[in-house]
């Protein structure tokens, strides 16, 4: 059995991509709560409108973001065994989906949505970022993915 600790294949100069790009899709979508928040005491519609452009934003990235999390999910079989990881992917694929649904619902119906449907599932997405992050960094920390001893 392999000794050395779980790899990250997705990787620039020996530094592993996923853990690069997922602070910017946690960012746009916690933001999103925020104008979320501040368009339901303000009534002013350039909050919803930035709330639109960090919701692209955010799916954007989470794809960048879930493309090098999943190379090195499925090519690596010790990541596949870990439960964090299963709990991980599952949770931010549920939070990216809710968050397509909230962006396409905005379009949708316009500024209506927001306030309380669209602030709803910014704080669940939130939550649920909360948890994903927590099982990621359990897997660095105690499971050592992608840390070079």
């Amino acid at each position: 059995m392999d000794t050395f600790n779980p790899r990250s294949t997705a990787k620039i100069a020996g530094h592993p991509i996923h853990p690069m790009l997922i602070p910017f899709p946690i960012a746009f979508f916690v933001g999103t709560l925020v104008v979320d928040i501040v368009f339901s005491r303000t009534g002013d519609p350039f909050w919803s409108t930035a709330g639109r452009w960090l919701l692209g934003a955010g799916l954007v990235m989470a794809a960048l973001a879930a493309l090098a999390g999943l190379t090195d999910f499925l090519s690596g079989p010790r990541i596949r065994a870990l439960p964090a990881a299963w709990h991980h992917m599952i949770g931010n694929v549920t939070a990216v989906l809710i968050e397509l649904v909230n962006l396409w619902q905005r379009f949708a119906h316009g500024d209506g949505f927001v306030v309380p449907v669209g602030l709803v599932l910014s704080a669940v997405v939130t939550l649920i970022l909360l948890y994903t992050g927590w099982r990621g960094w359990e897997m660095v920390y105690r499971d050592h993915v992608g840390v070079a001893d």
